[in-house]
């Protein structure tokens, strides 16, 4: 730790600058015309950028900072992941920018709202990520979920996006009511907001452990809410069929590295020695999920239900890595399980980016292919989008030498290293039913006959972005040691400070 006066803004030149530029493209927006919407697009683009660039530089010095009392923090894992948060919300609005335009979200009344929330979102998700403090956790929650219900409901006219966007906001704000309860009762039972004090009064052990069990339990509830873990999962399935599917990509990816993030300062960081608490819970929600998303999945036509029925499966893996970094009271295998389920994360988000950027691909004005009929005989249509979406489905069945083989590789070492065979085991029982669905989709593009003859017309951006996603998902299969390494190294050097 670099102790900093509390007045330092180097730690948080990120989050300004993409404060002002998200302003500045808000205000330049209002004054242009539809036809120069494309501006706004472009501006939003390098905002990320720009945000990235002052990210990397933290990210290359290795150091951590704290500011603002201790309530805000720059560490290797929290720049490592805000990275890849610019990445994740760079690349959805590549794949939406078409699909948006042809469903009045961008243009008319609405202008460049899209972007705009699209990049508050993403503010509140770095103010997450960096947050070492429960009001900075919730200040950044709040930012980016309040962003979040909007786009939901950005399509006005459409009842089904309205629906989804009111399920979301009232369990949504459930969730955030479960994790604030919690926070406050561990406030009350330690007297301070910081992460890192809390930790070290409860390892003092002056502190009632009853009060600390329930304000835990409210604390991953509220979590598992976040993620989607079952059972605080009936939001997902609802909310990524009803939303547009360019916001369902920016609900489903960018979102997840945050709420990941928060799980390791609230549990990691700051509760770690109750882990044995915390650890029992994670492990029944793993469990859960893996059964009631992928058996649920396989009953599904919809492609995006099936989807968000495989995000709850998915969700399982991260969890099982969560709960694998504390054997009784060794703490040892703390760092490789936390990095584990840091890869597997960042690779789950990258597949899932390709995978609806395909769907939007493949729908036109009129006409939305979020079905499984809408994928049949792809491969005779368009050899290549069919290839692209079968490397995908492959990837997140865990089909080696797949990106997401090597990331369920990873987390399963980590459990069995904690000597739970039959805890690895269900869970490699449980992806071989979940690869069913998945190969499922890759049937139904190559051996069915097609039902859709239109021709599929992509503008050059998507079709580079979607390629290099898709050598993304194969490149970091065969050759995963570059990110494992840097996760691991990110997640030493942040748990060492």
């Amino acid at each position: 730790m670099i102790p900093t006066p509390d007045n330092n803004l180097i730690p948080i030149y990120p989050e300004i600058f993409l404060l002002v530029a998200t302003s500045a493209i808000l205000l330049i927006d209002m004054f242009l015309a539809e036809s120069k919407r494309g501006i706004t697009y472009v501006l939003s683009l390098l905002a990320l950028a720009g945000a990235a660039a002052f990210t990397y530089a933290d990210f290359a010095s290795g150091a951590t900072t704290y500011t603002f009392q201790n309530m805000v923090v720059s560490d290797p894992m929290g720049n490592l992941l805000k990275l890849f948060t610019y990445l994740t919300i760079g690349m959805t609005l590549v794949y939406s920018r078409q699909y948006s335009h042809d469903r009045g979200m961008l243009g008319g009344e609405l202008g460049g709202e899209f972007y705009v929330l699209a990049l508050f979102s993403g503010l509140g998700q770095m103010v997450m990520i960096s947050a070492n403090s429960f009001l900075s956790v919730y200040l950044g929650l709040e930012l980016m979920s309040l962003s979040l219900y909007a786009l939901v409901a950005l399509r006005r006219n459409s009842t089904t996006s309205t629906e989804a966007s009111m399920k979301y906001f009232v369990l949504g704000a459930l969730a955030s009511g479960f994790l604030l309860y919690g926070m406050s009762m561990l406030y009350g039972a330690t007297g301070t907001l910081v992460i890192t004090e809390v930790a070290a009064k409860i390892a003092a052990g002056t502190i009632n452990p009853t009060i600390l069990v329930f304000g835990i339990v409210f604390l991953v509830a509220g979590l598992a809410f976040k993620l989607g873990a079952v059972p605080f999962h009936m939001w997902v399935p609802d909310v990524y069929q009803g939303a547009p599917t360019g916001v369902t990509l920016l609900l489903g990816g960018a979102p997840k590295l945050a709420t990941f993030a928060i799980c390791i300062r609230l549990l990691v960081e700051g509760l770690l020695p109750l882990a044995i608490d915390w650890q029992q819970m994670l492990m029944i929600l793993a469990v859960l999920s893996l059964i009631i998303g992928n058996v649920t999945a396989i009953a599904q036509t919809n492609l995006k239900r099936m989807l968000a029925y495989s995000t709850i499966a998915q969700i399982g893996f991260v969890l099982l890595g969560l709960m694998a970094g504390v054997t009784g009271t060794d703490a040892s295998n703390g760092p490789a399980a936390y990095s584990a389920a840091m890869y597997y994360t960042i690779t789950y988000v990258l597949t899932t980016l390709a995978t609806f950027g395909l769907i939007m691909v493949l729908s036109r004005a009129g006409f939305e292919a979020d079905n499984l009929a809408d994928f049949r005989g792809l491969g005779k249509r368009s050899g290549w989008y069919a290839l692209v979406m079968t490397v995908l489905m492959f990837s997140l069945a865990g089909v080696p030498p797949m990106m997401g083989f090597a990331a369920k590789f990873a987390v399963l070492q980590t459990v069995l290293a904690t000597g739970q065979l039959w805890l690895t085991v269900f869970a490699v029982m449980a992806s071989l039913v979940g690869a069913f669905y998945y190969l499922r989709v890759v049937k139904t593009m190559w051996f069915d006959e097609p039902v859709d003859t239109a021709p599929i017309k992509v503008a050059f951006d998507k079709n580079v972005v979607l390629a290099l996603n898709g050598a993304l998902v194969i490149v970091l299969g065969v050759a995963p040691d570059a990110l494992l390494n840097a996760c691991l190294h990110a997640m030493t050097r942040t748990l060492a400070s």
